[in-house]
C-alpha cells in the first residue's frame, strides 16, 4: 500500500490550545495595508472551517474499510489537526464579524455547496478525490508563503503565524486523504485527476467570490474593485509572483504513480518546528522560521 512506501513522511502532531493573539490590536488591512492581499487571505479563513469539515467527512466515509494501524493513527491525527484549524480560523473570523463582514452568510453558502450539492450530487469516491486535490493545494502553499522571498513579510506577525502553523500541519497530513482514496476507496488514475481538476476550479472560484464580497462590503465601487483586483492578481500570477513557486509542485499530481510524500522538501518546515519546540509559541516559531529561511 502507498502509505507503507513513504519512509520520509513527517509525523502528524496535533498542536492544540495555541494562542495567536488574534484578539489583539490587528489592523483591518493587516497585510501591509493592502486590501486585496488582506481580503485574499481573509477569504481563505472563512473557507477553512466548512472546508475542513468536508475533508473530514469525505475521509470518514471510508474509515471503516481501513485496517492498517498506521493509517488509522494518521486519520486520527488528521482529524485532530483539521479540527484545530477550524477552531483557530473561527476565532479569527470573529474579527471579520466585528468588521460587519457577513461571515455567516458566506459560510452557509459554502456549507450548502459542499454538503447539500457535492455530497448528494457526486459519489463518495469523487468527494474524496476532490478532498485529496484540495489537500494538495493547501500542502504546496508553503512553497509560496515561506521561501527566501519572505513574501508574507509585510503581514501582521500574529496572522502570519496563524497561516504558518496551518501550512506546517498541512504538510504533515498531506498524504492521509490520498492514501485512503488510493488504497481503500480504490479511485483510479482518471478519478484522481478529475478530483484535482474539479478542485482547481473550485478553490479559486470560492476565494474570488468571498474576497470580492468583502471588498464590496468595505465600500469599494465596482471600478475600484476592478483596479484593486487587477493589481492584486498580477501580484499573485506574475512571473516570480506569489503563485510561481506553487506551479511546479502542482503538476506532479498528474503523473501516474504520484504520491504526496515523493516530495518532502517544504520551505520552512524544519525551521518552524525548531522554533516551536523551544517555547511552544506559534508566533515565535513563525518569526524564527522567517529569520532562518530568508538568509
Amino acid at each position: 500500500m502507498n502509505h507503507t512506501k513513504q519512509p520520509q513522511q513527517h509525523p502528524i502532531i496535533p498542536r492544540e490550545r495555541l494562542d495567536f493573539g488574534l484578539d489583539g490590536d490587528i489592523p483591518q488591512y493587516w497585510f501591509g495595508g493592502d486590501p486585496f492581499k488582506t481580503r485574499f487571505f481573509d477569504a481563505m479563513s472563512i473557507i477553512f472551517p466548512p472546508g475542513e469539515r468536508y475533508f473530514m467527512t469525505s475521509v470518514r466515509d471510508f474509515r471503516d474499510r481501513v485496517h492498517d494501524p498506521k493509517l488509522l493513527a494518521d486519520i486520527q491525527g488528521f482529524n485532530r489537526q483539521e479540527a484545530q484549524h477550524s477552531i483557530v480560523h473561527n476565532q479569527y473570523n470573529e474579527r471579520l464579524r466585528a468588521q460587519g463582514v457577513d461571515v455567516d452568510g458566506m459560510t452557509q453558502w459554502l456549507e450548502d455547496l459542499l454538503f447539500k450539492q457535492y455530497r448528494t450530487r457526486y459519489s463518495k469516491e469523487h468527494n474524496l478525490s476532490v478532498t485529496s486535490g484540495l489537500e494538495h493545494f493547501t500542502a504546496i502553499s508553503a512553497h509560496a508563503m515561506f521561501d527566501k522571498r519572505d513574501i508574507m513579510g509585510p503581514a501582521h506577525p500574529n496572522v502570519r503565524a496563524m497561516y504558518a502553523w496551518h501550512a506546517i500541519e498541512e504538510v504533515e497530513h498531506k498524504g492521509v486523504a490520498y492514501d485512503v482514496m488510493q488504497d481503500y476507496a480504490h479511485v483510479g488514475y482518471l478519478g484522481r485527476i478529475m478530483g484535482l481538476v474539479h478542485s482547481t476550479y473550485l478553490f479559486p472560484m470560492v476565494v474570488h467570490r468571498f474576497m470580492n464580497q468583502m471588498l464590496k462590503h468595505d465600500g469599494f465601487s465596482f471600478t475600484e474593485r476592478l483596479k484593486i483586483k487587477a493589481k492584486g492578481y498580477w501580484w499573485l500570477l506574475k512571473p516570480g509572483g506569489f503563485i510561481a513557486p506553487v506551479v511546479k509542485h502542482y503538476f506532479p499530481y498528474y503523473k501516474p504513480g504520484y504520491h504526496p510524500w515523493q516530495e518532502v522538501e517544504q520551505p520552512g518546515y524544519e525551521q518552524w518546528l525548531q522554533g516551536f519546540n523551544k517555547a511552544r509559541n506559534p508566533v515565535e516559531a513563525s518569526e524564527f522560521m522567517r529569520t532562518v529561511t530568508a538568509r
